[in-house]
């Protein structure tokens, strides 16, 4: 997809609790930008400070203005998220609080990549627990998978879900090995094709007004993946470079190595499941 022409650090207001400001971080991983919301006028909840950007902390702070701000809420800690939580916390004192903290080794391609070590949440939320101000509540809905910490965050006045990563709007996710899981990741999918949300506010990309029908397209999509796996092992094609130049077909040459962190962890989610194995010489189906 083509990136509209959107400004970086403008601030849209999408419903009457919710607005949107869009950081300067555009790139392949990120699409136009990652998106921070607010939650709230007089009592403020932002989901998703984004990165450590001058620029971007002072278009939040302009925004937010003499609200006080309840929470500052990640969904998870990849570096294009959370690493302006604490310096927004410093300004504004508000606590910290959402996604528990994670710190891993990860050869991730990544431009954003990896995780922020700056993180240190104040409360980590727990699944279903709440987050309140005036005139709204954000419920925790825990979406392992993109990686092991995600959390998304139901609005539940209006039916909107906050989803950061775990559905974006303009992209299936990257599940990249060791912290991205597969199984985990078609789990929270499935987990999120039994709620009944109104509307998607995704990190990146624009929002999704029809959820049912996109989720159960991407699970559809992730199924047609593994069967590509699965046939490419049988036409003798057993190596993750391999199969990326056989299934992604036109893909941009900066997404490859992506691309072959979610076909590894499909290999892995089929390894626990007893279908395939690796050895020397690549993968086999058992």
């Amino acid at each position: 997809m083509t990136p509209p022409d959107r400004p970086a650090e403008r601030c849209e207001r999408l419903e009457p609790m919710v607005r949107r400001v869009l950081a300067g971080n555009p790139s392949p991983f990120t699409y136009t930008g990652t998106q921070t919301y607010l939650v709230g006028d007089a009592e403020v909840a932002v989901i998703d400070p984004g990165p450590d950007d001058a620029e971007h902390i002072a278009a939040l702070v302009a925004q937010i203005g003499e609200a006080r701000v309840v929470a500052i809420a990640c969904t998870h800690t990849h570096r294009d998220h959370s690493p302006a939580a604490a310096p927004l916390a410093e300004i504004t004192g508000a606590p910290i609080i959402g996604c528990a903290p994670l710190v891993i080794d990860s050869d991730m391609p990544r431009a954003d990549a990896p995780f922020d070590q700056t993180y240190a949440p104040d409360r980590v939320l727990a699944d279903g627990e709440v987050l309140s101000g005036a005139g709204w509540t954000l419920r925790a809905v825990a979406t392992p998978g993109h990686t092991s910490n995600h959390l998304c965050y139901a609005l539940e006045e209006t039916g909107a879900l906050f989803t950061g990563d775990h559905v974006m709007g303009w992209s299936t996710t990257v599940v990249a090995p060791p912290d991205g899981h597969m199984a985990s990741y078609m789990a929270s999918m499935e987990k999120l094709y039994a709620r009944e949300d109104r509307i998607y506010y995704p990190a990146h990309g624009p929002a999704v007004e029809k959820p049912k029908q996109l989720v159960r397209g991407m699970i559809g999509h992730r199924r047609q993946r593994e069967r590509q796996i699965l046939n490419c092992i049988d036409a003798g094609i057993l190596t993750i470079p391999e199969m990326v130049s056989r299934m992604y077909f036109g893909l941009d040459t900066r997404l490859v190595g992506a691309a072959g962190q979610s076909v590894l962890a499909h290999l892995l989610d089929l390894a626990e499941r007893g279908t395939v194995r690796h050895d020397g010489e690549g993968w086999h189906q058992t």
